[in-house]
């Protein structure tokens, strides 16, 4: 059961990685990789040296057998006890010269490669030069043809304190066995040293890239962790607190910078819902007071007029609930949150043309005054904004007298402006709870509710005579 668990924890985090584990197999690929490179370079360095000294080792093969003279001297039948005698004193002297006990010397001592060596087998001589050489372990060299080898001499058999390899020729010349050879560099003090330098580089990335990515892990589960913290605030209500857009990871500061949008427009559309609660409780209270109050009056009412009378002011107070309720839902309507370009102009072309009849048998001019202004926004609401602002208008207006609407731009907003010649009322009354004249119902705090939601803002100002109300939209 448990590895099964291990193995599928495994495969989630191989195909969902995280930024960090990222990183950290991005800097192991790259050691590995740079450890790859630098094991192939060393293979063929390392087969580069091999093969120049085996060529340096066929031409000092070439050089010995001339001295030697011709190969048909020295077979077994001609090869007589005093020849035999004096090569192995020639022999002897070829081994020991100078030049090549220097040479082997400073092999040793340095470990650098290029010394000669030499082992030379006769019948009935002992062999001369470098006995180690007729047992040592071989690989042939195919490319520079046959008797071409690889010798490894162990440590102890050439030099005393490491192992050495030696391209070496070994062919027979008449009686003799002759092996010539060189030995192989290893591979170059400077190469040597920039492989320590690639490997200790390679080490260091390695270990910074490990450590950056524990580091960006740090980091980002901080600032995650201060994101939560807010969002966990923003769902109990408090919107006080925003995530710091200046994040220690940077990978964050563009969702940082979306989230504390989304919390702003948040506590903006919950003030907007918080004001227009007030304003609903305020709206529907009033002609439910009135209602309950003529119904009351309508059972104690012997009169049949005044019965009837009471009765149609009930049905009229009833008729205003229900349609304070329907804009209520209208807000509500997630159908009228979607936002799309609406000509304003136009929207208020169809709202005028709808109250022209009514405005004529009140004998009340309705003046439009409409420039092209297209804005974002819900058309419903909208429209139910712009029939509010009429309505009332044209509703409070004298017989006789004139309703002024305009569309413009003002400052870089969108403007619809209604003004008539009623009676007029205080702006901060008209948008109180509990203040104002009753007979406004839901309609200007319901237009005022719609320039929140566009972020535009509603401004009622006194016209004496009359009342002006501008709702300003965002373009």
């Amino acid at each position: 059961m448990i590895p099964s668990r291990l193995f599928t924890a495994l495969s989630r985090a191989a195909l969902r990685p995280t930024a960090t584990q990222l990183t950290a197999a991005m800097g192991v690929l790259a050691a590995m990789a740079l450890t790859g490179s630098l094991v192939v370079t060393g293979l063929a360095i390392q087969t580069d040296q091999r093969e120049k000294a085996a060529l340096i080792a066929l031409q000092d093969f070439a050089a010995m057998a001339a001295k030697l003279g011709a190969d048909d001297s020295f077979s077994t039948q001609t090869l007589t006890d005093t020849d035999a005698a004096w090569l192995a004193a020639w022999l002897e002297a070829v081994q020991t010269r100078p030049g090549d006990a220097r040479s082997l010397e400073a092999v040793c001592r340095t470990g650098r490669g290029g010394a000669g060596v030499r082992l030379i087998e006769a019948p009935g001589v002992a062999p001369a030069g470098l006995a180690a050489l007729a047992e040592a372990e071989a690989d042939p060299i195919e490319r520079l043809g046959d008797g071409v080898h690889v010798l490894r001499l162990e440590r102890g058999a050439l030099c005393p304190n490491r192992a050495v390899e030696v391209a070496a020729v070994r062919q027979p010349y008449g009686a003799l066995t002759l092996t010539v050879g060189r030995v192989v560099e290893r591979s170059g003090a400077p190469w040597g040293w920039a492989v320590l330098t690639i490997l200790v580089t390679g080490v260091l990335i390695l270990v910074f890239g490990l450590g950056a990515a524990a580091l960006a892990r740090r980091r980002l589960a901080i600032d995650i962790e201060r994101l939560s913290q807010t969002l966990d605030r923003a769902a109990v209500g408090d919107f006080a607190e925003r995530a710091p857009e200046t994040a220690a990871a940077p990978e964050l500061t563009g969702l940082t910078r979306r989230v504390n949008q989304t919390l702003d427009r948040l506590e903006e559309l919950m003030d907007w819902l918080r004001d227009a609660s007030d304003q609903l409780a305020h709206d529907f209270r009033t002609p439910l007071a009135r209602a309950s109050s003529r119904l009351d009056r309508l059972g104690e009412a012997a009169d049949e007029a005044e019965r009837v009378r009471l009765a149609g002011q009930a049905g009229a107070d009833l008729a205003q609930l229900t349609r304070a309720m329907n804009e209520a839902l209208a807000l509500r309507d997630g159908a009228s949150w979607v936002f799309e370009p609406v000509r304003l102009d136009g929207l208020a072309a169809q709202v005028i043309e709808l109250y022209e009849p009514v405005a004529a048998e009140r004998e009340i001019s309705i003046v439009a005054d409409l420039a092209s202004v297209e804005i974002p926004g819900v058309r419903t609401l909208l429209q139910r904004a712009a029939t509010n602002l009429l309505d009332n208008a044209v509703k409070y207006s004298p017989p006789g007298g004139v309703v002024r609407v305009t569309v413009a731009l003002d400052g870089g907003e969108a403007v619809l402006r209604v003004a008539d010649q009623g009676p007029g009322f205080a702006g901060a009354a008209a948008l109180t709870p509990g203040e104002g004249p009753e007979s406004h119902g839901m309609g200007l705090p319901f237009v005022r509710a719609v320039a929140g939601r566009h972020r535009g803002d509603l401004i009622i100002d006194d016209a004496s005579p009359g009342a002006v109300v501008t709702a300003r939209f965002r373009v």
